[in-house]
């Protein structure tokens, strides 16, 4: 097939090189270069490296609402154009260009968690499975046609980096299979279900900042959901710290939420549950598990987070 990829952060980067390995990838489209660093230099994004390090021309329009942004999409001629994360919504003459339409890579088991944060929400949620669907555009927010998905599971482990990078693969592989059964013209659209619909809202920092008065488990999801950004954070002795992995177990009964229950750092929760951080962050410096950490910076029993 003539392919337009549209896609711009780390997310995207294995879809573009499964497509590529297989299809002729016409043109890359991403997000303009952003500032970065220390010189502020402007930088292109994850996408848009990769495409040029495979050959592939790439264009980074602000926006594909005028009429020639839409001429020159137009004429690329493409049999499907494939979305994954691009950051821009994609007017009716873009949808209706390609021969074939716009498939998008979408991080959740459609219906569940339309939106901006699928990864994120789904952990944080306590969901025990979400996954990838592939999916036919159209006008509405990730309301389209399902295609074909695939379910992946989340553990008290699953951190929301870990499953991105899952979802991701995952993701690539299943437009690849997509297009191949489309080629095959085996693979039709399904209505998604009116029943189940969320919505993953974009991630707010003010979200971040850890309840210790819920259930540890409700507290452990909130904190792996968050792992390793924005990251969920407390304050201990007036310093911002920020725990990114951690583990549920036994607290003790009647022990006041955010109390610091030993010297190996188990922070009281809701309901005689306790939470032990397994990697921290203080704020301007490294990652560094719990052993490390206490070593130089001491958080003795007795002490309050919040």
């Amino acid at each position: 097939m003539r392919v337009v990829f549209m896609g711009t952060p780390d997310f995207s980067v294995p879809v573009l090189e499964a497509l590529a390995a297989r299809h002729e990838v016409a043109c890359v489209y991403s997000q303009p270069p952003r500032p970065a660093g220390r010189g502020q230099k402007e930088r292109p994004g994850p996408v848009h490296a990769r495409a040029l390090e495979l050959g592939i021309p790439v264009r980074t329009p602000t926006s594909l609402r005028t009429e020639e942004a839409q001429a020159e999409f137009d004429e690329l001629d493409a049999d499907v154009a494939v979305v994954a994360a691009y950051g821009l919504i994609l007017p009716e003459p873009i949808l209706e260009s390609p021969k074939l339409g716009c498939l998008n890579v979408h991080a959740s088991l459609l219906p569940r968690w339309r939106g901006a944060a699928p990864i994120q929400r789904a952990i944080m949620a306590g969901d025990t499975v979400t996954g990838v669907t592939i999916m036919e555009m159209e006008l509405g927010l990730d309301t389209g046609p399902m295609l074909i998905r695939r379910e992946v599971p989340i553990t008290d482990e699953t951190t929301a980096q870990e499953l991105h990078d899952t979802l991701s693969q995952v993701g690539a592989a299943l437009m690849v299979e997509a297009l191949d059964l489309i080629l095959e013209g085996e693979l039709d659209g399904e209505e998604q279900p009116e029943e189940g619909v969320t919505y993953a809202k974009k991630i707010d920092k003010d979200e971040a900042r850890i309840d210790f008065a819920r259930p540890a488990g409700q507290v452990l999801r909130h904190i792996h959901g968050l792992s390793p950004f924005p990251g969920a954070w407390c304050e201990v002795e007036g310093e911002r710290l920020k725990i990114l992995t951690c583990r549920a177990e036994d607290g003790r009964a009647g022990a006041e939420p955010g109390t610091v229950l030993d010297d190996d750092l188990l922070i009281a929760c809701a309901d005689g549950t306790a939470l032990r951080p397994l990697l921290l962050q203080r704020a301007g410096k490294g990652a560094l598990e719990r052993d490390a950490l206490l070593r130089g910076f001491r958080i003795a029993a007795g002490s309050r987070l919040g």
